[in-house]
Formats: structure tokens, C-alpha cells, sequence
């Protein structure tokens, strides 16, 4: 592939990992390895359980489980080869396995930004205009929705990996990082990188801006309406449910911006290290407690298959 023809094959990367002291080694596996279970059982039982009842196929939980599918990619993307590192010492990682961990995890991390953007619409209509929710938030537009977060996912995704794929890297091999993220990569490289920091300062906006336009302008709305709203119990509710929403929202934004959208000069690789451990590992974890399990239609959909399974196991016994 001319993709990879400035890299040799055989030497591939190192991945530095986020510390070498032998002493942290096995707390951080214990630790990334609960994340990772915890994140892969929560969004999956949650795509499992929207699925499974119906009263939960509304464009909220279509959002939803959509979202869940994104982390649980997103985090594998990253998380699995992190924990190989820790647990076996094996820190290489090949060209080819390298630009594939970056498109994924780009390409879906991207996603998500887009994704959080749809179910700020989708509680908007919700709130504000909710006579006429049910034709504005058609299953069309959802799908409509959702397919363009991930067009946008994808090819954003594309060009940051053939950008920066086509560099020449000859300083070093040892990628200051515990995965293969653009800003490390780019800091091994001895080609003129500055289209690439370029090209990623751009879109980083662009998807910053665009998305928290969109996410910020619905709830200012959103928090006019409730504030117009003479039931105590009603605001409350609302309150609560945009304060989980938005507090997701600043973390995940706060870390990309501080990843992508600081000046070069004051960028440290070692404080990225520790920013990126929110966004790839902490986030898709938190999601499904911040969007779900505090919510009462999926805490009785939930009690609902755990009945029906008992259930089962006495018919069966």
C-alpha cells in the first residue's frame, strides 16, 4: 500500500505506554480491565435492552443505542491493546494496526461528538416544541440523523490517517503515548507537518464548533422553556435530566479541545496522556449511567427482562 511506504513494515511502532514504573503496572491493568468489562456490559446490555422493549423505540433511545454502539467501538479500539501492553510487555504495534487504531478510534470519537449534537435536537423538540415532537422527529429524520454522524465520522476519519500516513518517520519509533493518536505521531515525524497540524486544527473545530453550537443553543432554549414552567416537580426533572446530559457533554468536549485545539507551544504529550484516558476510557463507561440507568422507562424495561428471565429459569428448574 503507498499508504504505508514511508514506514518500515518491519520495525512498526513502539507504544510508550502511560508509565514504565513496574510498580503501577498491575493496578492499571486491574483497573483498565474493570473499565473496559463495565463499559462493554453497560452499553451493550443497553443496545440489547432498547431492543428488546418496545416502549423504548422512541428517537431518544434510538440516539441512545446508537451512542452505546459508538463507545463500545470507540473504547475497543484502544482499550484491548493497552491492557496487551500492560499484561504481556509486547508494546509494538505494526503500521498497518496503527493507522487502523487511529481510524477507528477518530472516526468514531467524531461520531459521538455528532450523535451528542442529535439528542440535544431531539430534547429540544422534546421540551420546547413537544405538539409537535412526533413529526418532527420522524424515524426518517432520526436515521437521516444519525447516518450523516457517521458519514462525517468516517470520512473526517480518513483524511487525518492518509494525512498523516504519508509522512516520513525517521526520528524515532517510540510513540510518546498509550495508542496511536495523531498529535504523538506527528511529533516523530521529520516531514514538514504543518498542512497536518493544519488539517486537524480545522476539523477539530469545525466538529467543536458546529456540534456545541448545535448542543448549546438547545438547551439555552431548552432551559428558557423549563424556566417558563409552573410545576416545581417538572422543573426539577428537566434540570436534572440536562445537568447529567451537559456534564457528559463538557468532559468530552473539554478533553478534545484541550487534545486538539491548544497552541503547539504549550502542548505536553505526558498531560495528553493523562486528558486521554478520560475521553477513551472514563466517558464510554460513564454514558450509560449518565443517560440511562438514572431513567425510570429503563430501570422497568431493565426489571421487566430480569423477570422474564427468572421466569424462564423456574419453567426450566
Amino acid at each position: 500500500m503507498a499508504l504505508m511506504e514511508n514506514i518500515s513494515e518491519g520495525t512498526g511502532f513502539i507504544l510508550a505506554g502511560l508509565t514504565d514504573a513496574p510498580e503501577l503496572q498491575l493496578p492499571l491493568f486491574i483497573i483498565f480491565t474493570l473499565i473496559y468489562l463495565i463499559t462493554l456490559i453497560g452499553n451493550l446490555g443497553m443496545i440489547v435492552l432498547i431492543l428488546m422493549d418496545a416502549r423504548l423505540h422512541t428517537p431518544m433511545y434510538f440516539f441512545l443505542s446508537n451512542l452505546s454502539l459508538v463507545d463500545c467501538v470507540y473504547a475497543s479500539a484502544v482499550t484491548p491493546k493497552v491492557m496487551e501492553g500492560i499484561l504481556t510487555g509486547d508494546k509494538m504495534i505494526s503500521s498497518k494496526a496503527c493507522a487502523a487504531q487511529m481510524f477507528f478510534f477518530a472516526a468514531f470519537a467524531t461520531i459521538e461528538s455528532f450523535i451528542l449534537a442529535s439528542m440535544a435536537l431531539d430534547r429540544h423538540a422534546a421540551v420546547c416544541k413537544p405538539l409537535h415532537y412526533s413529526t418532527t422527529m420522524t424515524n426518517p429524520m432520526c436515521v437521516l440523523m444519525v447516518t450523516v454522524s457517521y458519514i462525517c465520522g468516517f470520512l473526517q476519519s480518513s483524511i487525518h490517517v492518509s494525512f498523516t500516513f504519508h509522512l516520513s518517520f525517521c526520528h524515532s519509533n517510540v510513540i510518546n503515548h498509550f495508542f496511536c493518536d495523531i498529535p504523538p505521531l506527528l511529533a516523530l515525524s521529520c516531514s514538514d507537518i504543518h498542512v497536518n497540524e493544519i488539517i486537524v486544527f480545522i476539523l477539530a473545530l469545525f466538529d467543536v464548533v458546529f456540534t456545541l453550537f448545535i448542543i448549546l443553543n438547545s438547551y439555552l432554549l431548552i432551559f428558557i422553556t423549563i424556566l417558563r414552567m409552573h410545576s416545581v416537580e417538572g422543573r426539577k426533572k428537566a434540570f436534572s435530566t440536562c445537568a447529567s446530559h451537559l456534564t457528559t457533554v463538557s468532559i468530552f468536549f473539554g478533553t478534545i479541545i484541550f487534545m486538539y485545539l491548544q497552541p503547539n507551544s504549550s502542548h505536553s504529550l505526558d498531560t495528553d496522556k493523562i486528558a486521554s484516558v478520560f475521553y477513551t476510557m472514563v466517558i464510554p463507561m460513564l454514558n450509560p449511567l449518565v443517560y440511562s440507568l438514572r431513567n425510570k422507562e429503563v430501570k422497568t424495561a431493565f426489571k421487566k427482562v430480569v423477570g422474564k428471565s427468572k421466569s424462564s429459569l423456574g419453567f426450566v428448574f
